[in-house]
């Protein structure tokens, strides 16, 4: 039986999410979905079957469906959503990244090239692991967590729901990242985070209400 994946979201991430499907090897069709009216197919050789709607009428070709939107209650409620019409959501994860058997990764993750997940972390739903990121072992990533391209998680880190890791930046061993943080590209963690606070800088400190005004 044939084995059909949708993606939602035909945006620069929903590329890459394609790139990851495609060397994965496990559908035997892959096609996008996208609500911007603008776009239209193919998009990186797949074509575009409409808008979200459109999904409903999809399910005897396309079981499987992956959510491939960065804003993360957008991409969490419809992992929920689509769930409930009978879509099964997916993990992609491209064949270059290194994932231990002991790893738990939860429907709707994506996991980039050259990216590293050891033993015993555990990653929630709808995460995002980007290129070359790392999480070392037993951390934990609630559910919508983002990690950008060269980010590293040290062991036994505890990242909060949709807590967002930017780009180079670095977690200390056992460190808590509460839920909503964002890390800015380059910082260094070092100590916890409270929920709710963008840190920037090495060692990464809260930024300030007032930085970039006259």
């Amino acid at each position: 039986m044939s084995r059909g994946l949708l993606i939602v979201g035909a945006g620069g991430h929903g590329k890459v999410v394609a790139d990851a499907a495609r060397e994965q090897g496990q559908w035997t069709r892959l096609a996008f979905l996208d609500d911007n009216p603008r776009l239209a197919g193919p998009i990186v050789g797949l074509p575009l079957l409409g808008g979200v709607k459109a999904a409903a009428g999809l399910r005897h070709e396309y079981r499987d469906v992956v959510v491939a939107i960065g804003n993360t209650d957008r991409r969490l409620g419809l992992i929920e959503e689509l769930g409930r019409q009978g879509f099964k959501p997916a993990v992609v994860c491209h064949p270059s990244a290194s994932i231990s058997p002991f790893a738990t990764l939860h429907p709707g993750c994506v996991v980039f090239a050259q990216s590293a997940i050891n033993a015993d972390a555990v990653l929630g739903r709808g995460c995002i692991v980007n290129t070359g990121a790392t999480i070392d072992h037993d951390c934990v990533l609630a559910d919508g967590v983002h990690l950008s391209p060269g980010a590293h998680l040290a062991g036994g880190v505890t990242v909060g729901h949709g807590a967002w890791i930017g780009i180079g930046a670095c977690v200390r061993e056992n460190v808590i990242i509460g839920e909503a943080v964002i890390v800015g590209a380059g910082a260094a963690v070092v100590d916890n985070i409270d929920a709710d606070l963008t840190v920037i800088g090495v060692p990464a400190k809260p930024l300030s209400k007032s930085c970039g005004k006259n």
